[in-house]
């Protein structure tokens, strides 16, 4: 099997270093040891227990979004056989026991997998934002907490840029490009464990019978192992699989997004395209796909380049107005439907 390439990895990368060397180049990076001084960081190194005795100290008690899987998924969140639900459970609890039960489990051979995902810090440990911060991102990027034991996340892709720093515990993510998309067998839409569709390909242990095109995929899969206080910058779109490594994992990311606010989402679009033009004979898919070329990614240049600004309308450059008049537009269309 081929084994996928190592990640680049950098060392005292400044924001403006960040931005010039790593965002500039469009391709995933580590930065060793960049959050080793966060007392977080430093909490977790001395022991799982000062880990979550420092975020009891910050620690809202509100409930959170826990999801738990029985040992026989080996912490791999993903379908059942059947593809006809997921093969783990979503639940609420207050995060208080949740920590403790971390703690309480890290000896039994075979735990329930329990992760809690995607919460926002501030309104979780307010407070811990302030002591564990990073200059790489804007000051209106919120940190979001990743809470579990040995899980495995499918591959997956994010609709930001990210920058993601390993508090507690130990990470592995498998990255592939975005193009990489035909080679990696990708589940339902309407059915996800997360949002986006995931891939159905185990990277650790492909079945190639099953999914032969992942050998492709292989081939340009990057790999690193992170270490508390080492972060990862993931670019827009690129897919990752992520395998917590120990019982008790913490970490924080930070996404983004650069595109102008305001603006439809483009994967609400995709579902949009997939629902009016999939299903068109294939003459006149081809013929569609040419006018998205010229007027989406203005294959041909700037599709109204021959029109006065004036008469550019939505092709043009955009108002706040025209915006509000194409989102008006596009609810009258949806219902119609």
């Amino acid at each position: 099997m081929t084994e996928p390439q190592p990640i680049a990895e950098f060392r005292g990368m400044d924001s403006a270093e960040f931005r010039e060397k790593i965002r500039a180049a469009g391709q995933p990076a580590i930065l060793r040891g960049f959050a080793a001084d966060w007392p977080a960081v430093q909490a977790g190194r001395r022991s799982a227990e000062e880990l979550v005795a420092y975020l009891k100290r910050f620690l809202v008690p509100r409930p959170v979004a826990v999801i738990i899987g029985p040992p026989e998924i080996e912490g791999r969140f993903l379908y059942s056989d059947d593809f006809r639900s997921l093969n783990f459970n979503r639940a609420k609890s207050p995060l208080d026991p949740f920590l403790d039960r971390l703690l309480r489990d890290r000896d039994n051979p075979r735990p329930y997998a329990i992760a809690v995902q995607s919460e926002e810090v501030p309104s979780l440990f307010p407070g811990f934002e302030r002591e564990n911060r990073i200059e790489l991102v804007g000051p209106n990027v919120v940190p979001r907490a990743w809470i579990g034991n040995r899980i495995r996340v499918a591959a997956h892709y994010d609709l930001m840029e990210n920058v993601g720093i390993v508090v507690a515990g130990r990470r592995r993510f498998t990255l592939f490009p975005p193009d990489e998309l035909k080679n990696l067998y990708v589940g339902p839409f309407e059915l996800t464990p997360a949002g986006t569709p995931v891939s159905l390909v185990d990277p650790d242990n492909p079945d190639f019978e099953r999914f032969p095109r992942f050998r492709e995929a292989l081939k340009r899969a990057q790999v690193a192992e992170l270490e508390p206080g080492d972060a990862i910058y993931i670019p827009f779109h690129w897919w990752h699989a992520v395998d917590s490594l120990e019982p008790v994992n913490l970490f924080i990311n930070y996404w983004w997004n650069d595109a102008r606010p305001g603006v439809g989402s483009p994967y609400d679009a995709l579902l949009h395209a997939i629902y009016g033009i999939k299903a068109l004979p294939a003459d006149q898919r081809e013929v569609w796909r040419m006018v998205f070329d010229h007027y989406v990614f203005e294959a041909d240049g700037d599709p109204v380049e021959h029109l006065p600004e004036h008469a550019r309308g939505m092709l043009g450059d955009l108002t706040p107005e025209q915006l509000g008049r194409m989102r008006a537009t596009l609810r009258q269309l949806f219902q119609r439907m």
